[in-house]
């Protein structure tokens, strides 16, 4: 009985200690509007990039009416329209040619050299760079911009897929 009452004595001690100890400062986060930025960009990315793998060859000609884009058509705009914004954070403005992928397989690839070129394109930011606008728009507003883009049209995405009976990834166990 001594042994339990003593061993109760110095766990509450030592939790007292612990509980007492200064916590370590946390990091600062260097570039934190990039960070949530980029972590925000990279959420969709994969998300998009697992929806064209999933999306069968036979899929890829899919739209619910002849008034809406083919997935094909969905996931090369996606990649045309990051071509064109990320490019212009670097300052070469290239347009993409994502339109004229024939089959899945080229459009995947179309696809994550999209996604290569705004990787690199927010390797040359930090918040200062990204935040100037003496140009008019900020970098920030422009990866912002096609964050937002990308979120819709994977939604678009998901429905075509979800008309396919494929589960998206954002449903995916």
């Amino acid at each position: 009985m001594k042994r339990i009452a003593m061993s109760v004595a110095l766990v509450t001690i030592a939790a007292a200690c612990v509980a007492q100890a200064p916590a370590a400062p946390a990091k600062p986060v260097v570039n934190p509007l990039l960070t949530e930025a980029r972590g925000s960009f990279n959420r969709v990315k994969g998300n998009i990039i697992k929806a064209a793998e999933a999306m069968p060859e036979d899929g890829y000609s899919f739209s619910p009416t002849k008034d809406e884009r083919a997935f094909l058509k969905v996931a090369a705009h996606v990649a045309d329209a990051q071509t064109g914004g990320c490019s212009s954070i670097t300052g070469e403005r290239k347009t993409g040619d994502a339109e004229k992928s024939a089959n899945k397989a080229e459009l995947i690839t179309r696809l994550k050299a999209s996604f290569d070129l705004c990787d690199a394109a927010f390797d040359t930011l930090t918040d200062a760079t990204a935040t100037d606008t003496s140009k008019g728009r900020s970098k920030l507003a422009t990866v912002w911009g096609l964050y937002a883009h990308n979120l819709e049209q994977y939604a678009i995405m998901a429905a075509y897929m979800r008309q396919k009976g494929i589960k998206p990834p954002t449903v995916q166990n």
